[in-house]
């Protein structure tokens, strides 16, 4: 009977051992994982940065900028997208030559420029982001700031209008009128 109660005290600290090793097993694989920046990005931190806090003040949304560049790019200046979109920021020609028009500051229509899409991009984030301000925080408002940017400010206010019709709150995006796009 003694054998017997020592080998299940054994048994159990062993259990136990290879619980607690399995757990710190599974813990190590669910550290944050930190995103590195994308190689193609490099080459354009400095200038991007600059570009963002010369339109959006030094505490201007660098991160945002450069995340929504590799998305509609993948940091590559030449690319063409299947529906016509061009260069870095992915502009269609009708958006590049208007953006030109009404900020002349910026020269003329270069979207295959990483300077001028770059510039461009961060005028138009800005041209949205003032326009969008009933947005119910920060977040909701750049993603309805990034809607725009794609779809176009009409579009947003149609869906908003659509959110509000239906009894949804049309100062959210996540959850609210993104549903309606």
């Amino acid at each position: 009977m003694n054998n017997l109660k020592a080998y299940l005290r054994e048994c159990g600290t062993w259990i136990a051992l290879c619980l607690v090793l399995a757990t710190l097993l599974l813990l190590s694989f669910c550290q944050p994982a930190h995103a590195q920046i994308p190689s193609a990005a490099n080459g354009y931190q400095r200038e991007l940065t600059r570009i963002v806090q010369q339109e959006w003040g030094m505490n201007g949304r660098v991160a945002v900028h450069a995340a929504q560049i590799h998305q509609e790019s993948g940091w590559r200046p030449n690319v063409n997208s299947p529906v016509g979109a061009q260069g870095l920021s992915q502009f269609m020609p009708s958006t590049s030559a208007w953006i030109a028009e009404i900020y002349p500051d910026l020269g003329r229509a270069a979207p295959y420029s990483p300077t001028w899409a770059m510039r461009a991009q961060a005028r138009y984030n800005r041209w949205h982001w003032q326009r969008l301000s009933s947005a119910a925080d920060e977040c909701q408002r750049w993603a309805f700031t990034l809607s725009a940017y794609n779809g176009g400010l009409g579009w947003v206010n149609r869906d908003r209008r659509l959110a509000t019709a239906a009894g949804d709150d049309a100062r959210v995006w996540f959850g609210s009128v993104e549903q309606y796009t």
